[in-house]
């Protein structure tokens, strides 16, 4: 296995000890790919997904920005639907990505979407 990927493995397991998702606090865990970025939270006690978006979803698939910008739509997105599911804040897991770039992007667009964390 490529290290860079095993070194990411090791982050997001060490992150994953301490970060949980509980139904008063569900975690926000964001998976990131070389073209895409996808956003969950999770209810880890339930082991259930209460909320799922990506920037392959419909409303966000044909737009032409820069990623960037995408994943701040993605974070607007998730926030958007987790208030319509009564869920205000949240637990934000990284996932063992470091924080700039599309990461603290889509975390932004949540934050200023309504959540908190």
């Amino acid at each position: 296995m490529d290290t860079k990927v095993l070194r990411r493995q090791k982050l997001r397991y060490r992150i994953r000890r301490t970060v949980k998702g509980t139904a008063d606090r569900p975690r926000l865990s964001v998976f990131r790919s070389n073209k895409d970025i996808y956003a969950q939270i999770i209810d880890d006690v339930a082991g259930v997904t209460l909320a799922a978006t990506s920037s392959r979803s419909k409303e966000l698939a044909g737009q032409a920005v820069p990623k960037v910008d995408k994943s701040k739509m993605v974070g607007e997105a998730i926030a958007k639907i987790a208030q319509a599911k009564g869920i205000t804040s949240v637990v934000f897991d990284r996932s063992g990505y470091l924080y700039h770039g599309r990461i603290q992007s889509l975390a932004d667009g949540a934050r200023e979407g309504g959540l908190q964390f």
